[in-house]
Formats: structure tokens, C-alpha cells, sequence
């Protein structure tokens, strides 16, 4: 039986979240036909990844691929998620579950950001490469590489910043920029969907220059949705190999 694929997201107060976590699960349907394809999410909407889990051992599966829609290594894929799920698997006896990587700063979803900005004219102007940020450094260490390549690839200023739990924050970076010549910001977005936090960014990039370019999240681009299904297949390669 080919193991059903659960898309796991954090999960947002916000709705338009969960609508484009769903939407994003509908391309990714469309991308893996014969795979039974959930969404799920850590927390705040539903359904929980548990509670899929488990309907999934009551349906008769006992081996299940979850794919962290997130796109860091950090808290929640390191220590919330897997927690998570030793929680289901000490309730089933027999389930297995496998967890792929999470998308990351995969080229493909660098290249919907980039995208994204295309209709931003960025002569005079500097780039902030917008995440969530966290406790962990070499989380926040991989937006920083991106700010780096982006710079070299587009010729102008670029900054990462943060909407929480890290520096440098939007009016540090949009200060910075300023001090290297940038007369208005663009801000790019590395988040998969629209929430409170890239709306604190752009009210705050909006603060800083009234005038800011403000790009839209990865949200459902096919090309996200065929970084999940490539997750999956290396995940499912893995199990695999575990039975061989």
C-alpha cells in the first residue's frame, strides 16, 4: 500500500493560513496521483497532524510520510513535530511514520521568492528578505545566506530581518539599507503563507517607506507543491530500504 503523504503546516489564528496551506495540498494532490494526500497542522487549526495520524491507523494504514510544510529547521520541526508524533505512535501499535525534511531553501521555492518580486522595480532601492525568525541560529543563518546571493544576483542591497526572536528586525534592516544608499525597500517574503506575522512585516516595512514593495508569501505555487512531493518520494525511498 503506497503510505498516504501528511502535509503538516504550523497552523495560524488567521484563516487565509489554513485556506492556503489547503490550497497548496490541492496542487500537490494534483502532482502525486495515487497518493492519498492530508493536510494537517502543529497547532491553532485543523485537523491536528495527531488526529490525522490516528484516523489514518483506525482506516487500517501502518505506515504514514509526513511532510513539514515548514521552511526552516527549527523548534517546531526539531522538537514539536517529532514530539507529536512519538505521542500517536506510543498509542498504535505497529504504525510507522517517517518524516521527510522540511521544504528549506530548496533553489525551487528561492525562485518563487524571486519571482515574486518582479513586478518590483529594484534600481535605488534596498531588499529585505523577510522570515519569521527564531531561537535557533543556523535557522536564521540560512535567510541570511539568501540575503547574501540575492545581493550578488541582483546587484543592490540586500538584508535579511526578522518578525520575531531574532535580529536584525524591519526598521534595523530597513536602517541599514538607508545607510548604503537604498531610497525604498522591497520586501521579499519567506513565509509559505499570508498570516499575522508577514502582515507585522509589512506594516512595519510600510512604517519605515510608505512606498514599499511589499511581495506576496510562496503561498501555492506549483513549484512548492513539487518540493513536497519530492520530500515525500525520498522519505518513501527510506522506508523502502528500511523493509529491504
Amino acid at each position: 500500500m503506497t503510505p498516504p503523504l501528511v502535509a503538516v503546516a504550523h497552523g495560524s489564528r488567521d484563516p487565509r493560513s489554513a485556506a492556503t496551506v489547503r490550497a497548496l495540498v490541492d496542487v500537490v494532490r494534483d502532482r502525486a496521483p495515487g497518493v492519498a494526500v492530508h493536510e494537517s497542522f502543529l497547532d491553532l487549526s485543523a485537523p491536528l497532524v495527531t488526529d490525522v495520524l490516528r484516523g489514518l491507523y483506525a482506516d487500517g494504514h501502518r505506515t504514514a510520510v509526513v511532510v513539514p510544510l515548514l521552511l526552516g529547521s527549527a523548534f517546531h520541526a526539531r522538537v514539536d513535530l517529532p514530539a507529536l508524533i512519538d505521542s500517536v505512535v506510543a498509542d498504535c501499535p505497529g504504525l510507522v511514520v517517517r518524516t521527510s525534511d522540511v521544504l528549506g531553501a530548496d533553489p525551487a521555492l528561492e525562485a518563487v521568492a524571486l519571482d515574486r518580486l518582479a513586478a518590483a522595480p529594484v534600481a535605488g532601492r534596498g531588499v529585505i528578505v523577510s522570515a519569521v525568525g527564531s531561537s535557533n541560529a543556523t535557522a536564521n543563518a540560512v535567510v541570511a545566506s539568501l540575503a547574501s546571493r540575492w545581493e550578488e544576483r541582483l546587484g543592490v542591497p540586500v538584508s535579511e530581518a526578522f518578525a520575531s526572536a531574532a535580529q536584525p528586525d524591519i526598521p534595523a534592516a530597513a536602517a541599514a539599507l538607508r545607510a548604503r544608499g537604498a531610497r525604498h525597500l522591497v520586501v521579499a517574503s519567506w513565509f509559505l503563507a499570508p498570516g499575522l506575522l508577514p502582515d507585522r512585516i509589512a506594516g512595519l516595512a510600510r512604517e519605515a517607506d510608505p512606498q514599499a514593495f511589499i511581495a506576496a508569501p510562496l503561498a501555492d505555487d506549483p513549484r512548492v507543491a513539487d518540493v513536497v512531493v519530492a520530500r515525500y518520494a525520498t522519505a518513501v525511498s527510506g522506508l523502502l530500504r528500511q523493509y529491504a
